[in-house]
């Protein structure tokens, strides 16, 4: 399998485009209006799906992959649980998701398929907006999935100098740590080990596990952990207030919600379906017009 070609090709403008999101459970997601008022915004024919693992009882990736483009798309999302899996079933992978591991974006064109990750660029943009005065010195990453390996990047490109990293497959923290080890170099990542003691050192406290979405309620750790100094961010977004939000809230953490992560990545996506650069304002008013 070959990186991506550089400049990375953009699916061209063309009536009638379409894309779609892959995922499982992915009812309440807010991508489709963002993606779809944006195209009708700027006067593109623009239609964007919902493709649910759930609803049609397949956790087969290859498949979906296969009739999305068969369906003629211009590309596909890609959400949980698929982000890594959906690497082994494309042609090439840009700089993007070969350095998180991940994609979340599948780009459907000429130089076949093409898996891309907004993630990073969608949370670190977020990030940069809402943590303000914070200290980022050291932070506390909960999840080393697809996602998490998108934002771990994200924060130590952000400022964190030191991450700890947490998950309960272990090995997917230890293969997260030895790939950015391996990118930064040694001293900038760790496995977290015992909780306390991470949570202790840490400036921050990151959820970048699917605990808190509608349909797997809870927190990501033991909310004890958690103090008044800490900030906290989550990258679930449906709720937007999760329960570690709240609870860290709460107790005085200044949060960061996912809405920053979820409306840019999409912005990101927009561009490479769609070649035509959309306003992040106004996609960020479409995401904010939910009730």
């Amino acid at each position: 399998m070959s990186a991506a070609p550089s400049p990375v090709t953009l699916a061209s403008p063309s009536p009638g485009l379409r894309a779609a999101l892959i995922g499982a459970g992915i009812g309440a997601s807010r991508t489709p209006r963002m993606h779809v008022e944006e195209g009708r915004a700027l006067g593109l024919d623009y239609g964007y799906d919902l493709i649910d693992a759930d609803q049609l009882m397949t956790r087969d990736i290859a498949a979906l992959l296969d009739q999305a483009q068969a369906d003629g798309l211009a590309g596909v999302n890609v959400t949980f649980p698929f982000k890594r899996a959906a690497l082994d079933h494309v042609d090439s992978i840009a700089p993007s998701a070969l350095a998180v591991g991940a994609t979340n974006t599948v780009v459907f064109g000429p130089d076949g398929r093409v898996a891309h990750n907004t993630d990073y660029a969608g949370f670190a943009e977020g990030f940069r907006r809402d943590i303000g005065t914070q200290a980022q010195g050291c932070a506390l990453l909960l999840g080393a999935g697809g996602a998490g390996g998108a934002v771990a990047n994200a924060l130590l490109d952000s400022g964190v100098r030191l991450l700890f990293v947490q998950d309960v497959d272990t090995a997917a923290a230890e293969a997260l740590v030895t790939s950015i080890t391996a990118r930064l170099g040694a001293g900038r990542v760790r496995l977290a080990g015992d909780l306390r003691v991470a949570a202790a050192a840490a400036d921050g406290i990151v959820n970048a596990t699917p605990v808190g979405m509608a349909k797997l309620p809870g927190t990501p750790l033991d909310m004890a952990l958690v103090e008044p100094r800490h900030w906290v961010a989550d990258i679930v977004y449906f709720p937007l207030e999760t329960a570690f939000l709240q609870q860290a809230r709460a107790k005085g953490c200044h949060g960061i919600d996912g809405s920053g992560m979820a409306v840019f990545q999409a912005v990101l996506a927009f561009e490479l379906f769609t070649g035509r650069k959309p306003d992040p304002a106004r996609m960020r008013a479409t995401f904010d017009s939910f009730t």
